[in-house]
């Protein structure tokens, strides 16, 4: 949305300007759908698991796209957003979720880093097929092939997952034992390593089990017992937190910032282009290089810091620019801060956000926890900025800016210091012992010591 927002045509057809309600709402409604779709996607996780739930929501994806690309009115345009975000709300509580149920305890980062790395290949590919695109600005061409090629990503992921496993876990907590070790096989065996298949299987049907003996359904038990409370609040935070970090706002409205730069007309949406490549390049070197060695907390703790001070740079840049009288060199530097934002964001928050949310989630609840996590720390927060955003960026411009440094430095930084855990290179029956007795102290008892030992020792080697 952020080339198709600047299309001429585009702004035309609906009869306003890329700094208007409209143009929030456009792109708010896209968040409030994510937001109903994630919490949503708890019940129907659980229901039909975690592999049908993302198919769902590419089918729900593929209608929304069909209708933005046909709008001939508001409404539609609006319809099909809320379809479009109502299936990203579903695939992304849903998707994480499922990596790590799947992936190896050594590499679940890498997996799940996989999550933000794709997000940041449709960065590229719809900035650049958004540029190429806006060569026809007076065509309705120019947006409504971006909004068409939504279909593309939607009818591979339909026809791609025929072709999955489920989730492992999910199939033991739905009495298929059998096939939970069948699979776990596929995803994992070596020729070497059959011992640790067994013992993974039999940790994982041992917990399920002792956790479906003393859990009840619906949604009020993340509330109550307070070590599922501890563990939804860090989810939640997570998100928010990386909501705050402003990243989705230079997404959405990265050309506006432009303008506050004294960069407009072709080589702001070329700069943008740029701007949506470096990300995921970094955060392919950060996943594969880094994220199962460095940890969780001190990526985030380094995030919190870099992003804080390049967004206090772009702002005090962006104070001194006269569009009446443009300064190269200023707006050079004030472009340059704003890549070190996504640079800085993609090795920390980035990938780490969606692996540190799914994992620190206890069977019982991962679906119901992930789908309020997604749906009230992600989408809903950014619904918000969604709004607001183009209308602040226009009233108050680099001022908007202190909004997200004062808690990035107020808040996100000493929460993540003193309350966030360390989860690395855990299995996630390893991680319910970091914040409390699993399963409320149910499990056996020699299982509960095999696990603190190995948990010490990890910790030692770390």
């Amino acid at each position: 949305m952020t080339e198709v927002i600047q299309s001429p045509h585009f702004l035309h057809f609906f009869n306003t300007i890329d700094t208007s309600p409209i143009i929030g709402a456009i792109n708010s409604v896209f968040n409030g759908g994510a937001c109903l779709g994630s919490l949503m996607g708890g019940f129907v996780m659980d229901r039909i698991g975690r592999r049908w739930t993302i198919q769902m929501g590419a089918i729900i994806c593929l209608f929304g796209a069909i209708l933005q690309t046909a709008a001939q009115n508001l409404a539609m345009m609006l319809v099909g957003r809320v379809l479009a975000g109502w299936a990203v709300g579903l695939m992304s509580m849903s998707v994480p979720v499922y990596q790590s149920e799947c992936a190896h305890p050594k590499t679940r980062g890498f997996l799940i880093g996989i999550t933000q790395q794709m997000i940041g290949v449709g960065f590229i590919v719809s900035t650049w097929v958004g540029y190429g695109s806006s060569k026809l600005p007076n065509s309705a061409f120019s947006w409504r092939f971006p909004l068409a090629f939504q279909v593309v990503p939607c009818a591979v992921i339909i026809f791609g997952l025929l072709f999955f496993p489920e989730s492992p876990r999910q199939l033991v907590e739905k009495d298929r034992a059998e096939e939970a070790l069948q699979v776990l096989r596929k995803l994992h065996f070596n020729g070497q390593n059959e011992e640790w298949i067994l013992q993974e299987f039999n940790e994982i049907k041992a917990t399920i089990e002792a956790e479906k003996a003393i859990t009840a359904p619906g949604w009020k038990v993340m509330f109550t017992v307070p070590q599922w409370r501890t563990r939804l609040m860090h989810a939640t935070l997570m998100q928010v937190f990386t909501q705050f970090t402003g990243i989705n706002v230079f997404g959405y409205y990265a050309t506006i910032m432009y303008k506050i730069l004294g960069i407009t007309g072709s080589k702001n949406l070329l700069v943008t282009g740029i701007y949506n490549v470096v990300g995921p390049v970094t955060n392919l070197f950060f996943i594969w290089f880094l994220s199962d060695r460095v940890g969780r907390r001190r990526p985030l703790l380094f995030g919190t810091v870099g992003i804080t001070v390049a967004l206090i740079c772009v702002a005090v840049i962006g104070s001194r620019i006269d569009n009446d009288h443009p300064n190269h060199g200023m707006s050079i530097a004030g472009v340059f801060f704003v890549f070190c934002v996504t640079v800085i964001f993609s090795l920390s928050f980035g990938p780490i956000s969606w692996t540190y949310a799914s994992e620190v989630m206890p069977m019982p609840i991962r679906a119901r926890g992930s789908a309020f996590a997604t749906g009230i720390g992600n989408w809903l927060v950014s619904t918000f900025w969604a709004q607001v955003s183009p209308i602040a960026l226009g009233a108050i411009t680099w001022k908007f800016y202190f909004i997200f440094i004062a808690f990035n430095t107020c808040i996100t930084f000493p929460t993540i210091y003193f309350v966030f855990k360390e989860t690395k290179q855990l299995s996630l029956e390893e991680i319910d012992l970091l914040f409390g007795e699993r399963a409320l102290g149910a499990l056996p008892k020699d299982l509960e010591k095999r696990d603190v030992e190995l948990v010490e020792h990890r910790a030692e080697k770390a």
